[in-house]
């Protein structure tokens, strides 16, 4: 589904800033990875570059078999939009939208008539248990309910693979916990996920953790998530 081979990426300024160096990496359809490292090892440019929102300098970055470069804006949007769902830190819900209409906002951009994309986003709303509050605005939910709200929005599309920044670093511990047995529920369909954390109680609970360091893979290490009792709150 992703196959990086010698991804190189470099910020240019007052001093050029070489972050990826040399990236190689598969991720398998269906795989749910992690991805650890401090900051400034790379970890958010890898993201970036996996979900079309940078560029890189030198490789070849493979997506569900189509090589992904020098795209245009448009064809780097189209090919997000079929493929892609993005599950952010901050939510990014749009704060004068309800939350059917933020979910909805995705099929908007795919040409989906309103009637229904309002009916798909109802849909996605009930399987998270927030068909309730279809109605209410971002500043009248939780942050566990917001990211409920934001991870209905990434799958509304059906995408192939998701992407999720950081997902529960806005949230306390009890509401970590519930938000990555969700993930888990909606890996099991057959998604790919890929979750960027700082966080070793959430990359326990994906399948594989890539640990970056100074732009290179240190390593790649193994879990068996089926272990853990999800009921427990991560530490």
């Amino acid at each position: 589904m992703i196959r990086l081979e010698n991804i190189n990426k470099t910020y240019f300024g007052a001093q050029p800033l070489h972050v990826l160096k040399g990236i190689d990496l598969h991720i398998g359809e269906g795989e749910m990875v992690s991805i650890m490292g401090a900051s400034g090892s790379g970890k958010s440019t890898l993201l970036n570059i996996l979900g079309i929102l940078d560029n890189y300098d030198s490789g070849d970055y493979r997506l569900n078999g189509k090589l992904v470069k020098n795209l245009t804006e448009n064809q780097a949007a189209d090919m997000r939009n079929q493929l892609i769902g993005f599950i952010f830190q901050s939510f990014n819900l749009i704060p004068f939208k309800t939350a059917m209409e933020n979910v909805a906002l995705p099929l908007y951009y795919q040409n989906v008539g309103r009637k229904k994309r309002n009916q798909l986003a109802l849909e996605y709303l009930e399987r998270f248990g927030l068909k309730e509050w279809a109605d209410h605005y971002p500043n009248q939910l939780s942050g566990g309910q917001k990211q409920r709200v934001s991870m209905a929005r990434a799958l509304v599309t059906q995408p192939k693979i998701i992407l999720a920044d950081e997902p529960t670093g806005a949230l306390d511990s009890k509401t970590s916990a519930e938000v990555m047995q969700i993930l888990r529920e909606v890996h099991q369909t057959g998604i790919t996920m890929v979750i960027v954390t700082h966080e070793r109680g959430i990359a326990l609970r994906t399948d594989k953790i890539i640990h970056l360091k100074d732009g290179i893979i240190e390593n790649i290490e193994t879990n068996d998530p089926d272990s853990i009792d999800f009921s427990k709150e991560i530490k």
